[in-house]
């Protein structure tokens, strides 16, 4: 029942309206989440070990502890790479109570809780849906993780009704990973600020002898060591994300005023950020537009033409052989997000030029955001 709450819970946020397409994260980011833990029965191997009945036997026994309700807590910090891989590294805090332990040799209760804390270095990758033709403001993404956690038991306590007490507890670190599959929503008007629900596995390996088992009955004190087998979380997560660099790009020339029902316009104009070739949003508008008018005029060929500003990585001629590939890496951008809108890949030519023939004059090492475009021309 609490399994299928949580999977609920991350459906309907899922198929939530949608009015917008779906930023990717370029740069840095901060992620803050927590939610729903629950651990699988553990199955833990003392040896030696006392019975319940007074009796103390070297062979061991064995027995599986069943948690509770627990809750989890997360904070990271990672980089985006514009390309919808993205790297963190996660803290992580895990809390869960224990009221069951079969098989036992007596009757009795048992209670205690456990907490384990570590971190991870996590690899992400977010799916771009609108490359499938869906645009809505939701970011699938899957990922995995590999760190360290800390497993604490704080103790886990079995009262037999004859008296007899065990106490098994400790703290004790180990290797963890963990798989995630989850979804992103924008948020609207908050650029940057995206609300997430998420699904963890985690998986942790713990070694022999790991924690300590004592217990008291009419023999006397028995001290031995507690083995757990690997432990599995499963976690429902929701969380905030808030990307650092959301700036809007510099705002394209003032649109030329046009009498009312104007025919389509035969060039366009789509601007790139400085040493950049992906294209922003507004970029992305502008390209449909272009594919959209060259259904409705007489068009056969379709050109693409690149043009970096006079600023360069390097400088001198190394510079202007880097802005020639800048540019025609921008029109190939263009071309591939024309392609993507319907137009065939076989009317459309590319060509970059480089420094060359700039929209705005300038002296020499300009950042000229206008001179940052390409052209897309129907003939």
């Amino acid at each position: 029942m609490r399994l299928r709450t949580a999977l609920l819970a991350m459906t309907s946020l899922a198929v939530a309206p949608a009015v917008a397409s779906a930023s990717t994260i370029t740069g840095p980011y901060v992620d803050l989440g927590g939610g729903y833990n629950l651990v699988q029965q553990q199955h833990t191997h003392f040896s030696p070990t006392t019975e319940a009945d007074g009796s103390t036997g070297n062979g061991g026994t064995s027995s599986r502890y069943r948690p509770k309700d627990g809750f989890t807590g997360f904070g990271s910090f990672g980089w985006g790479f514009g390309n919808g891989l993205r790297v963190e590294i996660e803290g992580v805090y895990n809390y869960n109570n224990f009221n069951h332990r079969r098989p036992t040799w007596g009757n009795g209760t048992t209670s205690g809780h456990s907490d384990s804390y570590g971190g991870f270095v996590n690899v992400l990758y977010d799916i771009d849906l609108a490359r499938f033709g869906i645009n809505v403001p939701v970011t699938p993404f899957v990922g995995v993780g590999a760190g360290y956690l800390w497993q604490h038991y704080s103790p886990l306590t079995t009262a037999y009704t004859n008296g007899a007490v065990n106490r098994m507890g400790g703290t004790n670190g180990s290797f963890a990973y963990q798989g995630i599959v989850g979804a992103a929503y924008d948020i609207p008007n908050v650029p940057g600020l995206a609300l997430e629900v998420e699904y963890r596995m985690i998986g942790q390996t713990f070694y022999n002898g790991a924690y300590n088992s004592t217990s008291w009955n009419s023999t006397g004190v028995h001290k031995g060591n507690a083995d757990i087998n690997e432990n599995f979380s499963h976690q429902f997560i929701l969380g905030l994300r808030y990307a650092f660099n959301t700036a809007p790009p510099p705002p394209p020339p003032a649109p030329v005023v046009v009498p009312p029902a104007p025919a389509p316009a035969r060039t366009y104009l789509v601007f790139f950020d400085w040493d950049k070739s992906n294209l922003t949003p507004r970029a992305r508008e502008i390209v449909a537009q272009a594919a959209q008018a060259s259904t409705h005029v007489q068009t056969t060929r379709i050109e693409v033409n690149g043009y970096t500003d006079n600023s360069a990585a390097h400088p001198g001629p190394r510079g202007e052989r880097y802005n020639m590939g800048l540019s025609i890496r921008r029109a190939q951008s263009v071309k591939a997000e024309l392609i993507r809108d319907g137009v065939p890949a076989t009317v459309i030519d590319i060509h970059g030029y480089g420094e060359s023939h700039p929209l705005v004059p300038t002296g020499p090492n300009t950042r000229e955001p206008q001179n940052r475009r390409v052209e897309i021309i129907l003939r």
